[in-house]
């Protein structure tokens, strides 16, 4: 293999059980169901009802809207010849980082909550916060092994 094709790749994403769409799907019965109770109760002369799912169905959208705009999220990490690119995404919007590989210290997470620190001429970043803490700890020394073995 030519060394300029050589490339690692590690990638974290969000741990999410529903996709953007599959969210909206769970908020529209949620809100259809909250609806007809509260009509049910709005035909029994129980106004105060709806007042109360109007509430509801106010802090339900905004939790979901959350939900939903990080579903997606993930962090993307490159090696490639001459070049350590760290890609994250978060609500939509995208953030490169670019490292030379032969002046990146890795530090590896102290605790299990720590993420992996990556500095390079003054510039730090800290990565992993989509992985488990021995994910962490065994993207750092696979890191750190490709580095030394100098095959970047």
């Amino acid at each position: 293999m030519r060394r300029d094709l050589e490339k690692r790749e590690w990638l974290w994403r969000r741990n999410c059980s529903l996709t953007p769409r599959q969210t909206a799907v769970a908020w529209a019965v949620l809100c259809v169901l909250s609806l007809a109770v509260a009509t049910v109760f709005l035909l029994h002369g129980i106004w105060q009802v709806l007042c109360f799912t109007g509430v509801e169905l106010a802090a339900v959208t905004a939790a979901f809207l959350c939900y939903a705009r990080h579903a997606a999220d993930y962090e993307h990490v490159v090696l490639t010849s001459g070049c350590l690119l760290v890609v994250r995404v978060s609500a939509g919007k995208t953030v490169q980082t670019q490292f030379q590989p032969c002046r990146t210290k890795i530090t590896p997470p102290e605790r299990g909550g720590d993420l992996v620190t990556l500095e390079s001429q003054g510039a730090a970043l800290q990565v992993g916060r989509y992985a488990l803490a021995p994910q962490r700890l065994a993207f750092a020394s696979e890191l750190r092994m490709e580095l030394l073995a100098g095959r970047f």
